[in-house]
């Protein structure tokens, strides 16, 4: 059987430490470790966790690589990018916002879970993305919180 991929955001490797959101993350987690998914990581995330306090940062390397397909910006994902800014589905200062959306459209995640419900679990927001994507000859994104995401 097929893994599902699941492409995730900054947001979910924060998300594990947040008292708001610790409990679905680490289940999200707890089905990475059961090697029922594989976690998209990209490396727009592994640049915003730069600046994260250590704990944060440390995360995803507590690890094996094999839990994770790693992926690159790529010119093609920038242009998809800025059509969803173009397109006013966001604006300009959400970019990396986009990437995120865009890298997991282009590499044909299976759902992006995200916490960050103003720029990207949002439903006007989907419904644009998926607009452009569509436009553009892309699939749609599933876009989910890790509550959705989980067997209870």
């Amino acid at each position: 059987m097929k893994k599902q991929k699941i492409y995730i955001d900054t947001s979910i490797v924060g998300g594990f430490f947040d008292e708001e959101f610790e409990k679905e993350t680490k289940l999200l987690f707890k089905r990475l470790e059961n090697k029922e998914v594989v976690f998209v990581v990209s490396s727009i995330t592994t640049t915003e966790l730069y600046d994260a306090p250590e704990h944060i940062k440390i995360l995803l390397q507590k690890y094996d690589k094999s839990y994770f397909e790693e992926i690159q910006m790529t010119d093609e994902a920038k242009q998809l990018a800025n059509r969803y800014i173009a397109e006013k589905v966001i604006s300009k200062k959400c970019f990396e916002d986009c990437c995120h959306i865009a890298l997991a459209t282009i590499h044909k995640a299976d759902v992006l879970a995200s916490w960050n419900f103003k720029h990207i679990v949002n439903l006007d927001r989907i419904k644009g993305y998926n607009g452009v994507n569509l436009k553009m000859g892309y699939s749609t994104i599933e876009i989910r919180t890790p509550k959705e995401l989980i067997k209870i």
